[in-house]
């Protein structure tokens, strides 16, 4: 069976070049101080008292936190936002057909998937003022990228060179964010090391044009695992990739996707279609205050939610059991961009505020464990695709005297559930 290879990202510290400052560029970086230009999240409902106890806040010094609201740095998560695509190649990787060939990868994909996941909030905007290749002046090969390595000097030769080809030909300051979509044909195939990194949030990001290049994804290869979907599915990479932008960190773990599963983009993103869990899309803005109810108190409550993949209704439970940690409640059903659900049913997930991106800061609680799951679809983590509960089943955190049942679905796919604590 095909195991998806992982990409591994350590902290690094860059020096200074005479045209460009540059400093550490990671897809877990810290943010920016005071305010940006674009701040990404639902700082409006910050004042909103009832949701308070759930909004479960960030933990300083831990990369790209879970907590809510995202702080500020990142792209903001709402409204329009322009990216800007640029295509490069090497001496030694000359790019294999039209650069709007590779562009056409993953547009108007990326696009349509953040529509679907943010019901309309987020409008991306794909630009590709370039659109031939541009030619770096030394070979790939030349540059040293490595996996997991994205902070060596070769990899700042490379951004200072990207700058420097778009010289007088683009304007970086009229952008939110940049993806570098690399010629497949440079660097090893993604089956065998994944490359694509992305640089978010960070406060001592390279300028140009007087802006910060603080949210950049860099993406290499081809996610192709020979199943003939590609096609299809092989542009997930980037909306992953720009979840980072967004302040989203990385759900795998070293041990790969068994934490999440797939059941947010951000732990897998081959294969078939996933969305974001709705802690993110809460976090994202993307869902309103009257969408989410905070289960704080003591006692028995009942709650009717409506799928996440639909418009409108309330979408989310969350139960603290902390400042910097709790429980999330929402319905998954085979909708939207949910291509692989085979259990809808209701998902029960711990977050934690306090654990660094691609450390485990969200872990799913599986209904059926050791069951292998209902899915033989490739790229998808079988054992978690059944986690959802079912009416007549329950959750118990015993240590927190937590207790959430199903209660009922009904013909609309609305679930009743209650959230007990003693």
């Amino acid at each position: 069976m095909h195991q998806t290879r992982r990409r591994i990202r350590r902290p690094g510290t860059l020096g200074a070049l005479a045209v460009i400052t540059f400093a550490a560029l990671t897809s877990a970086s810290s943010t920016l101080p005071g305010t940006s230009r674009a701040s990404a999240g639902p700082i409006a409902a910050a004042k909103e008292s009832a949701l308070d106890p759930c909004r479960l806040t960030s933990t300083t010094g831990v990369q790209m936190s879970e907590g809510v609201p995202t702080p500020t740095g990142y792209v903001r998560s709402t409204g329009e936002i322009r990216a800007l695509n640029l295509m490069i190649d090497f001496p030694d990787a000359e790019g294999t057909g039209s650069a709007l060939d590779r562009y056409a990868e993953f547009f108007p994909q990326t696009e349509h998937w953040f529509a679907t996941s943010s019901y309309g909030r987020l409008v991306y905007r794909p630009e590709a003022p370039l659109q031939g290749w541009l030619r770096m002046p030394m070979p790939f090969s030349a540059y040293g990228i490595d996996r997991g390595a994205p902070y060596e000097p070769g990899y700042r030769q490379l951004v200072q060179d990207i700058v420097a080809a778009t010289d007088h030909q683009v304007d970086f300051s009229a952008y939110d964010l940049v993806n570098v979509l690399v010629t497949p044909n440079a660097g090893p195939s993604a089956l065998d090391t994944v490359l694509s990194v992305t640089f978010s949030g960070n406060h001592e990001a390279p300028y140009a044009d007087g802006v910060p290049l603080a949210n950049t994804s860099f993406v290499y290869s081809r996610q192709d695992d020979g199943s003939g979907t590609y096609s299809e599915t092989g542009y997930r990479v980037l909306p992953h990739e720009n979840g980072h932008v967004f302040g989203l960190p990385d759900l795998y773990t070293a041990e790969g996707g068994g934490a999440v599963g797939h059941w947010d983009i951000m732990s897998e993103d081959w294969g078939a279609n996933n969305d974001l869990l709705g802690w993110h899309k809460w976090k994202l803005g993307w869902l309103d205050s009257d969408q989410v109810v905070c289960a704080s108190t003591t006692g028995s409550t009942e709650y009717a939610l409506t799928p996440l993949a639909t418009k409108g209704g309330r979408k989310l439970v969350v139960v603290p059991v902390g400042s910097d940690a709790g429980y999330a409640v929402e319905v998954r059903t085979r909708a939207g961009n949910d291509e692989a659900v085979c259990e809808p049913g209701v998902l029960v997930y711990h977050v934690k505020t306090d654990v660094d991106t691609g450390q485990g800061p969200v872990a799913v609680t599986d209904s059926d464990k050791e069951s292998g799951g209902c899915t033989r679809r490739p790229n998808v983590h079988a054992e978690l695709s059944d986690a959802p509960y079912r009416p007549g089943e329950s959750f118990v955190d015993p240590t927190h005297r937590i207790r959430i049942t199903v209660l009922s679905e009904s013909a609309n796919g609305t679930y009743r559930v209650r959230v007990t604590r003693t």
